[in-house]
């Protein structure tokens, strides 16, 4: 049984049609990444999954359940940290996971247990009685990820986990999320930053104008798409050509400095792809 299955799913709002015939399928267990820039049509496809938006055409299922037949059931292998905070940003974290926890219908001694665990697991332990808005973008962000596993989801939905946060803080995010693949949660991971779905993700989805164009773990997609070429640095270098990397070792007139294997990278992909930079920019 696979974690998530998508089946032609279209969705249409009056003269936009934000999605165009997704189909997708994520294994249990995969970190999955959707990869594209604003407005290309992930945060919908993750409102449909999650039952917020129903789709115009099309069917989602959650391990093997029909998310507009059994919406309660599949909603209760779902974990959601959303692009944009929803808390009252006066709550103390220790409140806000405690109120989702209930939320959900935690008993009280088992919500706060699992509310303190989750703040050590995320290095919040001794901010769980600081008010949100008090705290780093990053902090914050952690925040909203643990209180999406309040209640032990089977599949974590992560819109823009990183989105303003600085370099450190991704990083410490990073290890978290890879912590939680590796213990078996099923992850997918929408972003608009290219290194973020190439560091993590087991395969990722260029989406773009609605439409999945192209789908794979990273390295296959940067070697089926990118030109792979030997650089070489050096006094009087030239233009390096098959002659030229015979006679390395003969001509006494070159000094190379400085060999590299140029693969490509995921961004050249996407550019390639979509005729545009992640960013929505020309190409």
């Amino acid at each position: 049984m696979d974690a998530v299955r998508i089946t032609g799913v279209r969705k249409r709002y009056k003269r936009v049609e934000a999605l165009q015939g997704i189909d997708l399928v994520i294994p249990i267990g995969e970190f999955f990444g959707l990869l594209g820039p604003n407005g290309a049509g992930k945060t919908t496809l993750i409102k449909s999954l999650v039952g917020l938006c129903r789709p115009t055409e099309g069917s989602v299922t959650i391990f093997g359940h029909e998310t507009q037949q059994e919406p309660v059931l599949c909603k209760s292998f779902l974990g959601l940290s959303p692009q944009e905070p929803n808390v009252d940003r006066y709550f103390t974290l220790r409140k806000i996971l405690e109120f989702h926890g209930g939320y959900y219908g935690l008993e009280r001694p088992l919500r706060k247990k699992r509310a303190l665990e989750l703040l050590e697991q995320f290095g919040l332990g001794d901010k769980a009685d600081d008010e949100y808005w008090k705290l780093s973008g990053g902090m914050q962000k952690r925040a909203m990820i643990a209180r999406s596993l309040m209640t032990n989801p089977k599949i974590l939905i992560l819109d823009e986990p990183t989105a303003g946060v600085d370099v450190e803080q991704r990083h410490q995010l990073w290890g978290c999320l890879r912590n939680l693949n590796r213990d078996g949660t099923t992850i997918i991971l929408t972003t608009h930053y290219i290194d973020e779905a190439e560091e993590l993700c087991e395969r990722v989805a260029i989406i773009d104008q609605g439409k999945i164009v192209e789908m794979g773990p990273p390295q296959e997609l940067i070697a089926r798409h990118c030109e792979q070429y030997i650089e070489v640095r050096g006094k009087k270098m030239k233009k390096l050509t098959p002659e030229l990397l015979g006679a390395l070792s003969q001509a006494s007139e070159i000094s190379p400095q400085e060999i590299a294997v140029q693969r490509g990278s995921l961004e050249q992909v996407f550019i390639k792809l979509t005729g545009h930079s992640i960013d929505g920019g020309g190409s």
